[in-house]
């Protein structure tokens, strides 16, 4: 069995992608439709219980980023769970504004690829824990994991190798892998059980798989595969299931949760 390693309970983490602070719901990170407000929707959650928030600003533009702000601090005013904010970051003074904002744990993904040394930067000044390292895998028979990492918000393919590359930011002081998997995102057949097994593997710190949830049965077998945490999204806003009905499924399933 995977994901309650230590008797430590499995985290369900509803994922806000907010665009011009709207939250926006695509499939395989394509044709954004409106999903509702991200303050309303964050609240709601809370009050279904779940253990985290993660925010994503997919528009991550210049003049997105102060409605951002604006967000997550009126979020974290309303809403006591570890907030989770990513999406356009490429320094430290990002991370320690967004920190100023409310946010707990500070995603990074395309800024990272590009300049490693940002994940190292990032854990020295707030500590590892305050790391998420974002991968947006795509299949491919061009890595020798059959995984590559894409940027952009899974628009441009890489070169570099998912798997190794979640060992190396491990090595550099990412505190939680999140692995989102843009072939199954928004297709709601169940997670890339393949790709948790493969980063689980590597993976020293807490792995969150994320992408293609779509029943509560699919929740379970991400974590049998090796997942801390299960994300999902638009199941969440469509109001398909509650937060709720996850942790009964996952507590039927055998595993401990909060």
């Amino acid at each position: 069995m995977g994901g309650a390693r230590g008797g430590v309970a499995v985290r369900v983490v509803p994922c806000l992608d907010v665009s011009g602070g709207r939250v926006v719901k695509g499939v395989n990170f394509l044709d954004l439709q409106d999903a509702g407000d991200p303050v309303e929707l964050a609240a709601r959650y809370y009050e279904q219980g779940a253990d985290e928030l993660t925010f994503l600003d997919v528009g991550a533009t210049v003049e997105n980023r102060s409605t951002m702000y604006d967000t997550v601090t009126r979020t974290a005013e309303q809403v006591f769970i570890p907030l989770t904010v990513g999406g356009g970051v490429r320094s430290v003074d990002d991370v320690s504004r967004l920190q100023q904002c409310g946010a707990d744990k500070i995603g990074v993904n395309s800024a990272a690829i590009a300049r490693p040394d940002l994940v190292g930067e990032i854990a020295d000044r707030f500590g590892a824990q305050a790391v998420v390292l974002s991968l947006d895998v795509k299949r491919s028979d061009r890595t020798a994991s059959g995984f590559v990492v894409t940027t952009h918000g899974g628009r441009t393919e890489t070169d570099v190798d998912a798997v190794a590359w979640a060992r190396e930011a491990v090595e550099r002081g990412a505190g939680e892998l999140l692995v989102n998997s843009i072939d199954a995102d928004g297709t709601k057949n169940g997670f890339d059980l393949d790709l948790v097994r493969a980063v689980r593997a590597v993976a020293t710190v807490p792995v969150i798989a994320s992408g293609g949830a779509g029943r509560v049965e699919h929740f379970a077998p991400a974590v049998d595969a090796g997942a801390d945490a299960v994300l999902a999204a638009s199941v969440f806003h469509r109001a398909e299931m509650t937060i709720g009905d996850v942790k009964d499924a996952l507590r039927e399933s055998g595993h401990a949760v909060r």
